[in-house]
């Protein structure tokens, strides 16, 4: 599954799926996205605007250089998850799905 555009950019990076396929997995992507934040806003109005709409933000304390160096690394972290869990040449001993 293509989780988020990172994972689609990874994939296309590797040659593992065609430049029109990503682009547009990742237009869908954003536009599931938006969707979504149009539901929650309708359906749970005080809570969007209690969080600020679910965006991200730091924590006191926490300069942007940390934020950012922890959006790469657990950007890298779910890519690299994927593409472990996607591999073909992967021996699943333990697995009980073909």
């Amino acid at each position: 599954g293509h989780i988020n555009p990172a994972v689609t950019f990874g994939l296309l990076l590797a040659r593992k799926v065609s430049l029109v396929r990503a682009v547009m997995y990742m237009v869908a992507q954003c536009l599931g996205a938006i969707c979504g934040v149009g539901l929650v806003k309708g359906f749970q109005s005080a809570n969007y605007v209690r969080y600020g709409g679910g965006a991200n933000g730091l924590a006191s304390g926490v300069s942007r250089g940390v934020g950012v160096a922890a959006e790469i690394i657990g950007t890298f972290v779910l890519v690299y998850t994927v593409f472990s869990a996607t591999d073909p040449k992967r021996n699943a001993r333990d697995s009980h799905v073909p």
